[in-house]
């Protein structure tokens, strides 16, 4: 979901809050607006919006008028992107059981296999972890077995133009717009268009444009087995089989190493962990900082000083996680049998919030921590290495000598 960009809590969201591909094929989306005010408005809007991109980019605007000749509302679509009643409860339990379970698990260790070398090789230019990528394909689709049923022009129109009235409709419809320009250029450019394109369509296959409008992504608009958005198609994603085109929906080469360069870019540490759970008799205090707000502002020394962390726990009492080193903290809420409001809470590092950017959501970033955990991912940091001591002989009488440690260095380590 990647901006990434990638899940619906934030609205660019692609894979948790999807339906399941057998929900929509027994309902098939029809192409239908409310209503002809509906329909009239829809257009005009998309009209000046590709009259922007005509004029922006140099783009012949019967080209784009041409792509766009067939381009609907999806009511079904609105009805999708609507927040929760207000009688809903998160449930991160709920949650995790639907995307940590042995379909998903079975279906990573299988794509692992296929792609153990390059897996590997990926994880040692990239420095994130092979379980990392394979948990987040794995949660985002299943590997390509759940990457949307709608037409992505249609999708990101609809959002665009006509978004259902929420109190943020504007900026969301906002964020839609920017991204139905980015799929016009991802698309110009995939069909052999050059940007700017100098009032000509010369080299530019129409029917490549079409295909690459009309293909198919989540009810939010996002593509391919890693669910990237068309922003994060064009910012993020990478050649991975070295054919000379990127294809997230047809190569696992590509869909692997586009999620790798999406996490360095987005400040993946290498060799770091993702999170702790908090101490449980350190609850209250945790309860207490967790704000919902995801954003680094504890150190990690501070935690430990409140209890919620200890230095037993995980590496931390062999200093590969620095004190001064910054973290928060995530709570997790679900229902219990009768009803009351519990929660889980965990302490995000760095690599957390990393997970954050690519779907914003706390429950998708512990599920791709605990996938990765169920698929072999160990939860620590690199330990860092003492050099040897140098032999310092000691003044007679000073009681302060000793013998002297080298500096301490990291140095890379692979999971």
């Amino acid at each position: 979901m990647n901006i990434r960009v990638s899940c619906l809590t934030a609205v660019l969201t692609a894979c948790s809050s999807t339906p399941t591909q057998q929900t929509q094929q027994q309902q098939p989306i029809v192409n239908q607006s409310d209503d002809a005010v509906t329909e009239a408005r829809f257009s005009q809007n998309l009209n000046e919006l590709l009259n922007q991109v005509s004029q922006t980019q140099e783009i012949p605007l019967l080209a784009l008028e041409t792509g766009f000749l067939e381009a609907k509302t999806f009511p079904s679509i609105r009805k999708l992107v609507l927040p929760p009643s207000g009688t809903f409860k998160k449930n991160w339990l709920a949650y995790r059981k639907r995307f940590i379970e042995p379909v998903r698990l079975k279906a990573g260790r299988a794509f692992w296999d296929e792609n153990q070398a390059f897996l590997s090789q990926t994880q040692q230019e990239y420095g994130v972890p092979a379980e990392i990528i394979v948990a987040i394909i794995g949660i985002e689709t299943i590997y390509g077995r759940q990457t949307g049923n709608f037409r992505v022009k249609d999708v990101l129109s609809t959002l665009a133009f006509s978004y259902p009235e929420t109190p943020n409709k504007p900026a969301r419809e906002q964020l839609f717009k920017d991204q139905l320009k980015e799929l016009i250029l991802l698309c110009w450019t995939e069909a052999g268009g050059k940007l700017p394109a100098h009032n000509t369509t010369q080299g530019m296959s129409s029917s490549r444009f079409s295909s690459c409008l009309n293909q198919n992504s989540s009810y939010a608009g996002a593509i391919g087995l890693p669910q990237f958005m068309p922003s994060s198609i064009r910012n993020f994603a990478v050649d991975g089989d070295g054919d000379g085109r990127i294809d997230l929906k047809q190569s696992p080469k590509d869909a692997i190493v586009s999620v790798a360069n999406f996490m360095k870019q987005h400040g993946w540490q290498a060799g770091m962990p993702i999170s702790f759970p908090a101490q449980t008799n350190a609850i209250p205090a945790a309860k207490e900082l967790a704000d919902g707000e995801p954003k680094l502002k504890y150190t990690v020394q501070e935690l430990i000083d409140r209890g919620i962390l200890t230095k037993q726990q995980g590496d931390l009492q062999s200093g590969g996680v620095e004190p001064q080193s910054k973290a928060f903290i995530v709570d997790l809420p679900y229902p219990d049998k009768d009803g009351l409001d519990q929660a889980q809470y965990f302490v995000g590092l760095n690599n957390f919030l990393t997970i954050v950017q690519y779907n914003r959501s706390n429950f998708y970033a512990q599920s791709v921590a605990e996938f990765a955990e169920a698929l072999g991912y160990k939860n620590q940091s690199v330990v860092p290495v003492e050099a040897p001591s140098k032999a310092v002989t000691p003044k007679a009488g000073s009681e302060k000598a000793k013998a002297k440690k080298s500096g301490v260095k990291k140095k890379a380590k692979t999971t």
